[in-house]
């Protein structure tokens, strides 16, 4: 191949090529049904999802072809450098539903966070996730595989890593802030908008505990990246596989197989039964569908 190798120890294993092309299948597969969500709810926040998908594929399209090239510095930023960038994009769709949700139900008096500013602040945080993750891994792939290159990256993408998870825990405390005072204080809307067939509720509670869901799976997944960070290219974390098929892989494919069962337009953009319909005087102050 036509990348730089390097000397120095990638990987403390040889990538597993079937656990990476079943996982390129699976992104595959559940991007495409939310392309299909997108395209046919014309739900322009979900775009970053969609995009943190596509990160997906390619990201273990790399890591399969470093199956056969361990020493690829350019292989080994690659598919680090996507993997690990596909939740920064995943949160920040699901940081833009949890502020139509709250306007959509007219609960803005309920939310702690004023909801004109709450998407900016979220985004802002995860836009800053976002380029120190970046910029560590840029660290990675220009240091031509050296040690020194490598640990300087890995630490800088702890820090992105830590910005995440402080407001990705103020985002699910806010949730759920808001969720307890409507409960208690619903709205003309919130009771109206109510379904009380089937087990898990397909309206806005059901929508909600989706947020939860996804929420807790990328903290839980941040927090492993943390710690294999942390431990640095020869810890126990990251000399092993299969932590990141369990901590990353599978999760993250959930987070995208929830909100593909969820959709977030199954509420936000029509209600048959109710003959609710989303206008965009609905949506936050300065967004639009």
């Amino acid at each position: 191949m036509g990348s730089s190798n390097s000397d120095y120890v990638l990987y403390q294993y040889t990538p597993n090529l079937v656990c990476a092309v079943i996982f390129v299948a699976l992104f595959a597969l559940t991007t495409t049904f939310h392309l299909y969500q997108r395209i046919r709810t014309c739900a322009k926040y979900f775009n970053p999802f969609i995009v943190g998908g596509i990160f997906q594929i390619i990201g273990y399209a790399a890591r399969a072809v470093s199956h056969f090239h361990t020493t690829s510095t350019t292989l080994y930023a690659m598919q680090t450098l996507l993997i690990l960038l596909a939740p920064t994009l995943y949160a920040a769709s699901i940081y833009m539903v949890l502020g139509r949700v709250i306007t959509f139900l007219h609960g803005d008096h309920l939310s702690y966070v004023p909801v004109r500013y709450m998407t900016k602040i979220f985004v802002f945080g995860d836009v800053l996730s976002f380029i120190l993750q970046g910029a560590g891994g840029g660290v990675m792939s220009s240091g031509s595989g050296s040690a020194k290159a490598l640990v300087a990256g890995q630490w800088i993408i702890v820090a992105g890593l830590c910005v995440q998870l402080v407001f990705f825990g103020a985002f699910l405390i806010t949730s759920m802030l808001f969720h307890y005072r409507i409960v208690r204080s619903p709205t003309h809307q919130s009771e109206n908008l109510i379904d009380i067939g089937g087990l898990i509720p397909r309206d806005w509670r059901g929508l909600l505990f989706a947020l939860y869901t996804v929420s807790v799976l990328i903290l839980v997944r941040s927090i492993y990246r943390v710690i294999e960070f942390t431990q640095g290219n020869s810890g126990y974390v990251i000399s092993n596989e299969v932590f990141l098929y369990v901590f990353d892989s599978a999760m993250m494919f959930l987070v995208m197989l929830v909100m593909n069962v969820f959709h977030p337009s199954i509420v936000l953009r029509i209600d048959q039964r109710l003959g609710t319909t989303e206008s965009k005087s609905e949506l936050p102050r300065g967004e639009t569908v």
